[in-house]
Formats: C-alpha cells, sequence, structure tokens
C-alpha cells in the first residue's frame, strides 16, 4: 500500500511505549517481550491497524505483533490503535508495533522464537511474473515462516485476488503446510470469527468476494 510521507509519524512513534524500532534486538527473545507467556500472534503487514488493533481488543489474553516496513504507515497505525483502545477506555498492553520488513524476517526472529499464529491480510499480490517471489505467500518466504511458527502454529491467510490466492495454494503445499479452512467466498461462508478489515470492506463493497484459508505447520 502506498502513503503518503507522515511528518508526524517518527517523532509519536519515537515516544510510544509500544512501538519497536530495532526488531532485529529481539531476536531469539519475542517470548519474553510481554512477560506474561500468553500466547503470541503477528500480522505481517499490519498496514494502517485496523485488525491489529481490533483483534487486541477482541482477544486480551493474546499478545499481538503488528508488523510493518514503512515507519508512516506504523505512525498511522499507532494512530488506529490509540483512538480503538481509549474508544474502548483500555491501556494498550498486549500489543506491540513492530518495524520490520518481512521479506527479511528471519533478521529479527530465529528458532528460539515460538509464535503460535500469523495473520496475513490483503497483502501485494505482486502480479507479475519477476515478483512473485516478494509475495508474502511465496513458498520463500513460509519457509522462513517456518523457522519460527510453533509446530501446529497457524497462518490466517485473507486476499480478494483470485490468482494469489489460487497460486498461494500451491505454495502453502510445497512448504509443508495443511490448509485446514479454505473458502473461496468468506462473507458467505460458516467462519464466524472473522475481524473486517480496512481493505476488506472497501473490497466486499466494489462487490469482490474474500478468499481465505488456514494453514498449519505439520
Amino acid at each position: 500500500m502506498r502513503i503518503r510521507r507522515k511528518k508526524w509519524a517518527r517523532p509519536e512513534l519515537a515516544v510510544c511505549p509500544y512501538y519497536i524500532e530495532h526488531a532485529e534486538e529481539n531476536k531469539g527473545k519475542w517470548n519474553t517481550v510481554f512477560h506474561d507467556g500468553k500466547p503470541l500472534y503477528a500480522e505481517l503487514g499490519c498496514g494502517k491497524g485496523g485488525f491489529a488493533a481490533q483483534a487486541a481488543l477482541k482477544y486480551p489474553d493474546i499478545n499481538w505483533l503488528a508488523m510493518d516496513i514503512k515507519s508512516d504507515m506504523l505512525g498511522v497505525a499507532r494512530r488506529t490503535v490509540e483512538k480503538a483502545f481509549a474508544e474502548a477506555d483500555k491501556e494498550v498492553e498486549n500489543l506491540k508495533l513492530v518495524s520490520q520488513n518481512i521479506e527479511m524476517i528471519l533478521t529479527s526472529f530465529d528458532e528460539n522464537d515460538r509464535i503460535d499464529r500469523l495473520y496475513i491480510n490483503f497483502c501485494n499480490p505482486w502480479p507479475k511474473d519477476k515478483h512473485n517471489k516478494r509475495r508474502l505467500t511465496h513458498t520463500r518466504q513460509l519457509k522462513q515462516y517456518r523457522v519460527f511458527l510453533k509446530d501446529g502454529g497457524e497462518i490466517h491467510f485473507k486476499t480478494d485476488d483470485d490468482e494469489l490466492f489460487e497460486e498461494s495454494l500451491e505454495y502453502f503445499s510445497e512448504a509443508g503446510f495443511a490448509v485446514k479452512y479454505l473458502t473461496r467466498d468468506l462473507h458467505a461462508s460458516d467462519y464466524s470469527d472473522n475481524i473486517v478489515t480496512e481493505h476488506e470492506k472497501m473490497f466486499t463493497e466494489e462487490g469482490k468476494k474474500i478468499k481465505f484459508l488456514i494453514a498449519e505447520k505439520k
């Protein structure tokens, strides 16, 4: 997602108590960041933070890492989180915003990090063949996630893009994941635990069906 430069983003993030700028400093010890031993979920490419804010409020017994590469985007996400938690009259205790290039995620995570679940929501489909390897669901990326995703851990993946979804099914198989739930029309399915994201609302209003799957690390 492209976003205009936000001059206020870096200053606001610099004083944000739940922002982590140097993710690599926590390599091998992410499960100690929250100091409470709760399960740890991560969103890869959190964008404006709508999903992460809703998820952290809905599931206070889960700790959340919301990752993105762009400080401008993370600045917007911080404001989204602040607004959502303020409206709920709660403190932000179970969420961290993390500056991270997902393509190079193993610079900041290793086999000592035990992440319970990953979310990939409406990532860039990179439609040109020469760019396919940049997809967050590409086999190359999925093999990186296997390093720190616990055995039996899940990846929840949503997209509006038909080609990305169908090719991702192949990627998950190649990377040793088992698809345990799949629908090509999420809003007409029996899946009841969905959190609607900003992109999801927009694509649905455009008449696009939302594709969704849950893949388990075997």
